[in-house]
């Protein structure tokens, strides 16, 4: 979302430049201009800032000690959780090659110094637009679609062990009925955030978040955050949820809803349940078996009353008698 929008935080630009005059121009230049900026001054503190922070842009200089700023934009590339960013690399070389290089390593865009802020400023905005339009959820501005698919099929190709956490509502078609489709974003808008905030504060730095559509979401840790993100997630959601209820409804626990053959019935408010597919215990090769298990252990978790998360147990090897 472009710089201004009152409703929304303003977008977290991370510059990486190792020269404290232009690292403080930019940063001053960007507060100005109603973004939030974050500085690195190193290849390894940008990698390391971007996977906690998930800033919305990138603007990397080439030389910096260390990872130079063409190695720094692969990495970002080759991790899903920094994948979508985008990165405009800002440079006093000029030379072609570099021009080449930069764009053979997935760099959006291209400026050299000494640079006007206004070419700059306008660059910045096109590249937070086409990222919002086309890469990610525009209700929540997580990682959707592809970038989630390409999330779970990088997980499937590394040795280590994962759990992906699949979220979604319970009852959630009974509020939009009674509360209007406006509100029921505000309860997406809100689990999405919730969904990042606690990875952030619970997971490892490298956890992806992603919106699939509608209310569901995706979490991708280690099977050790599993409980910590799940427990915490929960915990907010059933405190934090209670904002979008009228006292009423509140009060009674329930709201009334009509039917499809326009009976008044009871449901309860919304709740969440988690789904938990994971390598742990057997080997799972393909998008569609981790697809399967999800469902299956989604519906397990939705048997669950309230909020619940439900973690596949099933094994490849058979107990020990």
């Amino acid at each position: 979302m472009d710089a201004g929008s009152s409703d929304m935080p303003p977008p977290t630009i991370l510059v990486v430049e190792d020269d404290p005059g232009i690292r403080n121009l930019l940063r001053n230049m960007l507060e100005l201009e109603g973004y939030a900026p974050l500085v690195a001054a190193s290849g390894e503190e940008a990698i390391a800032c971007a996977l906690r922070e998930v800033p919305q842009l990138v603007l990397l200089d080439i030389m910096l000690p260390g990872m130079d700023g063409f190695a720094v934009a692969e990495r970002l590339r080759a991790n899903a959780k920094t994948a979508h960013i985008p990165v405009l690399m800002l440079s006093a070389r000029d030379d072609t090659a570099d021009k080449v290089r930069a764009f053979d390593a997935e760099v959006d865009d291209y400026l050299t110094k000494p640079f006007k802020s206004e070419e700059l400023v306008a660059r910045i905005r096109n590249q937070l637009r086409h990222v919002r339009d086309h890469l990610l959820n525009q209700l929540t501005e997580l990682p959707g679609g592809l970038r989630v698919e390409h999330a779970v099929e990088q997980t499937l190709a590394t040795s280590e062990q994962w759990a992906i956490l699949y979220i979604d509502f319970d009852h959630f078609k009974a509020y939009n009925d009674v509360y209007g489709f406006l509100r029921g974003n505000e309860l997406i808008r809100l689990l999405g955030r919730l969904a990042f905030e606690v990875v952030r504060e619970h997971g490892n730095d490298s956890d992806f978040v992603g919106h699939i559509g509608g209310d569901d979401f995706i979490i991708i840790t280690t099977p050790d955050r599993v409980e910590p993100i799940a427990r915490t997630l929960l915990d907010r959601w059933a405190c934090e949820s209670r904002a979008l209820y009228s006292p009423e409804d509140l009060n009674s626990g329930v709201i009334v809803a009509t039917d499809r053959q326009g009976n008044p019935q009871t449901y309860g408010l919304v709740s969440c349940s988690i789904g938990v597919v994971t390598n742990q215990r057997r080997h799972i090769a393909s998008r569609e078996e981790v697809s399967r298990i999800a469902a299956e252990v989604k519906h397990k978790a939705k048997s669950i009353p309230g909020n619940s998360f439900y973690v596949d147990q099933r094994s490849d090897h058979p107990p020990h008698d």
